[in-house]
């Protein structure tokens, strides 16, 4: 990635920084709650709680030099808004650039969905079946209350094998999974999503200008 590369990738995320922000800022003082991440973030640490567990999904490479954490809803409107910009971060640099996807699962049934997730995951289809659930957001999360049946009809029309997934998202795995997922939400006081960690710094304040900064800064790319 050189200068120019970040500079576009800025200039496209400027713009959903103004979105995405709208909705974030309505229920967030993004100042404080970084520096409190911060420090829970490092007590976390200490305290045996892995920013990056094994069992999270990955994408990019292990010895990546930047790894992104991000604790996500899939029931988030601005998780949904923030998701393709993500993507254009980890593809602006592929070889260096690694997401580690957590979950908080804070809205009415994103419980379950969390469940189809990691059923997907074992049919090798966790992307598909998220962009369709991000796709089809405004058919089954609303404030109102989640319309689920929605939302398995998205991720059946991604290619997910429901009856198997239903099956499997009740293992003893994925629910320990979820419980170590509460206990990470906790611990790195992740109130609102979607949340980012940087190489294990939270971001100064939310936004996706501020995400992109924060990520140049740690690949060692100067203004």
């Amino acid at each position: 990635m050189n200068r120019q590369t970040i500079t576009i990738l800025l200039a496209s995320l400027v713009v959903a920084s103004f979105a995405v922000a709208a909705l974030w800022y309505q229920t967030n003082s993004s100042q404080q709650a970084a520096s409190s991440a911060g420090a829970l973030s490092q007590q976390a640490e200490a305290t045996g709680t892995p920013l990056e567990p094994d069992y999270a999904m990955t994408f990019g490479p292990n010895n990546a030099k930047v790894t992104i954490v991000e604790f996500l809803d899939p029931a988030c409107e601005a998780c949904r808004a923030f998701y393709p910009f993500v993507k254009k971060i980890l593809a602006a640099k592929p070889d260096q650039i690694r997401l580690v996807v957590r979950y908080a699962a804070f809205h009415q049934g994103s419980d379950e969905v969390v469940r189809m997730l990691e059923a997907a995951r074992l049919q090798g289809k966790f992307t598909p079946v998220l962009e369709a659930l991000f796709d089809a957001h405004p058919q089954w999360a609303s404030h109102q209350g989640a319309n689920l049946a929605n939302a398995w009809k998205a991720a059946k029309e991604a290619g997910l094998d429901v009856e198997k997934a239903r099956n499997d998202m009740m293992s003893p795995d994925i629910t320990a999974r979820l419980a170590e997922e509460e206990r990470a939400v906790k611990a790195f006081g992740v109130e609102k999503t979607p949340t980012f960690f940087v190489n294990g710094k939270p971001l100064p304040s939310f936004g996706g200008k501020q995400l992109v900064d924060l990520v140049a800064s740690e690949l060692g790319i100067k203004e």
